[in-house]
C-alpha cells in the first residue's frame, strides 16, 4: 500500500529501513524529519541545534538499524525516542559548556530551559493523530475542549457507553503507545 503522491506507507518504510534500503531512509527522512526538527526546536530553541539533532538522529538511526523491529514497534516512535536521547545529549553539551565558561570566567548567552512537558505534548499529539475515529475525536474533545462523556455522547450522537469504551480503547492504546517510546528510547 503506498499513500499520498507514490510515497511508501509508513509499514513499507520501516520494513526497507529494517532491511537496510537506502530509498526507505530517503523516504523516513522526507516523513518524519519535520517532527524530529519540531521537537529540537522546541526544547532547544535554536535552529542550528536542532537541525544538527534532527542529522544526528537520522544517522544515528540508519547506523543502529539493525536493533530497529518493524514489528515491535513503528518507525516514528522509534525515531522520537532518539530524538528525545538526541536532545537530552546537547543539553548536558550546553550545560557542561557553561560549566566550562564558568571556571575559566567566562559567560556564554542564556540557552532556553528544556521543556520535558513540551515535548510530551508533541509526543502525545503526534500518538493521537495515529489514533482511528472515533477514538480520536473523542479524546480530543475530552481533554483538549474539557466535554464530559454525556456531552460527547450527545455531540457525537453516540450511546454514552459506547464513548465510554472508545475512549477507554484510546487511553489503552496511548498507554501502550507511549511506553514503547519510552523503551525505545532506553
Amino acid at each position: 500500500m503506498t499513500s499520498i503522491a507514490g510515497e511508501p506507507s509508513p509499514a513499507e518504510i520501516a520494513k526497507g529501513f529494517a532491511e537496510g534500503r537506502e530509498d526507505s531512509l530517503a523516504a523516513a527522512y522526507r516523513r518524519w524529519s519535520r517532527l524530529v526538527y519540531t521537537l529540537a526546536i522546541r526544547v532547544l530553541g535554536d535552529q542550528h541545534d536542532a537541525e544538527d539533532v534532527t542529522q544526528q538522529v537520522f544517522v544515528s538511526a540508519w547506523r543502529s538499524r539493525e536493533r530497529f523491529d518493524p514489528a515491535s514497534g513503528s518507525l516514528g516512535s522509534w525515531l522520537t525516542g532518539i530524538t528525545r536521547h538526541r536532545i537530552a545529549d546537547r543539553l548536558e553539551a550546553r550545560s557542561r559548556d557553561r560549566r566550562n565558561a564558568a571556571a575559566v570566567g567566562e559567560t556564554l548567552p542564556p540557552q532556553p530551559a528544556a521543556d520535558d512537558q513540551l515535548v510530551d505534548r508533541v509526543l502525545l499529539a503526534d500518538e493521537l493523530d495515529r489514533i482511528d475515529e472515533p477514538r480520536r475525536t473523542i479524546l480530543r474533545l475530552a481533554f483538549y475542549d474539557d466535554q464530559t462523556y454525556p456531552q460527547i455522547a450527545a455531540q457525537l450522537n453516540l450511546p454514552l457507553g459506547t464513548v465510554k469504551s472508545h475512549a477507554r480503547r484510546g487511553l489503552l492504546y496511548l498507554r501502550d503507545r507511549l511506553k514503547e517510546v519510552n523503551s525505545d528510547a532506553s
